[in-house]
């Protein structure tokens, strides 16, 4: 699988881990920055992603900043964006499965390495059930 990655300078050492991690099990990452833990601007970072991700070029993308919040709202301007901000494995299950998430957004102060790796295995692997949810998820866009 093809997953687009970012952070900032906030989520840059978990950004690393979790690419090496998806790498690891054979997935092609595609790094948006920051390429450092120097301070720097979330949405310089989350808007390329996110338009990748609008525009098809990727199906899944991870968002990393401390809380998570800055990275969420920016994807989410993206009209074909559905950002989940994630902390724990049942979130991230539940916002693929009901909200057919195409983002994770994780708060790297507020989770560890060894969660953060169990919440994207879980995003990834967990498919949009459908149903009356697509109902749901298709009143989303404007």
């Amino acid at each position: 699988m093809e997953i687009a990655i970012a952070a900032d300078h906030a989520g840059y050492h978990l950004k690393d881990t979790i690419k090496e991690y998806l790498k690891s099990k054979g997935h092609q990452i595609k790094d948006f920055g920051t390429d450092s833990d120097q301070s720097c601007d979330y949405p310089d970072y989350a808007h390329p992603l996110a338009k990748a991700i609008n525009d098809g070029t990727y199906k899944l993308g991870i968002l990393i900043c401390g809380s998570a919040n800055g990275v969420n709202i920016t994807a989410n301007k993206h009209q074909n964006v559905r950002s989940a901000l994630c902390w724990n494995v049942e979130v991230a299950k539940l916002a693929r499965q009901h909200n057919n998430a195409n983002v994770v957004a994780l708060p790297s102060r507020f989770i560890s390495k060894e969660e953060a790796i169990e919440i994207v295995e879980a995003f990834i692997t967990t498919d949009f059930e459908g149903g009356r949810h697509a109902n749901r998820v298709n009143k989303i866009a404007c």
